[in-house]
């Protein structure tokens, strides 16, 4: 599957960006090396940034990253770039929420790279101000995207089981949380098993169906 540049447009949306972070593509995905090797991981790797980039649109994209070939990938792309060496997942989408209220932006949408059936971003741009919406993935435990109130101090927690922490730390923050259900957003890869795609969801790009 070919995806062409992420090209923004200028349209009436809330005050919202999507924030995607993305790993260095040549050491992307480790864990599937018992099916793909280093090129076919990398290939898949970038075939799904690319997608996630374009389910974003028209919304404004910045890639969360600290490598230097997914920030000219990036740029590319029509995307803005976070650039947050050396903090972790965690501490890289943190300062990217961080920068973006001090920036004035309101919501900040957090979409994972590894979606490759990402779809209908715009729609997490639209929530109330004391809410934040979490499309979880389909085991029920990550948190693929997550929309939040930049102020609000919401603290991002990814890895195994955030899902629950996410609703967690909205409630502590006095926020409401509202969960959708998308068979698509909750399909990332991860593991050998997540390369076993339904045919009614469609193909990989640039990998196994």
């Amino acid at each position: 599957m070919w995806v062409g540049p992420y090209t923004p447009v200028l349209v009436s949306l809330p005050a919202a960006v999507v924030l995607v972070p993305v790993k260095s593509f040549a050491r992307a995905k480790v864990r599937l090396a018992p099916a793909l090797d280093e090129a076919h991981r990398a290939t898949l790797a970038r075939g799904m940034a690319e997608l996630v980039l374009a389910a974003a649109a028209p919304l404004p994209v910045a890639v969360v990253c600290d490598d230097d070939e997914v920030a000219a990938w990036a740029r590319t792309r029509g995307a803005e770039v976070e650039w947050t060496p050396g903090l972790g997942l965690n501490g890289a989408v943190q300062t990217a929420i961080d920068r973006r209220r001090d920036a004035g932006v309101a919501r900040a949408v957090v979409a994972h790279g590894d979606l490759p059936f990402a779809e209908g971003l715009t729609e997490f741009a639209v929530a109330d101000d004391d809410e934040v919406v979490i499309a979880p993935d389909r085991r029920g435990r990550g948190s693929n995207v997550v929309s939040l109130p930049t102020g609000s101090g919401f603290v991002v927690s990814y890895g195994d089981g955030s899902f629950a922490r996410h609703c967690a730390e909205a409630a502590a923050r006095g926020l409401r949380v509202r969960v959708v259900h998308n068979e698509g957003l909750g399909w990332d890869v991860d593991e050998p098993d997540d390369l076993q795609v339904p045919p009614h969801l469609g193909a990989l790009p640039g990998g196994p169906t």
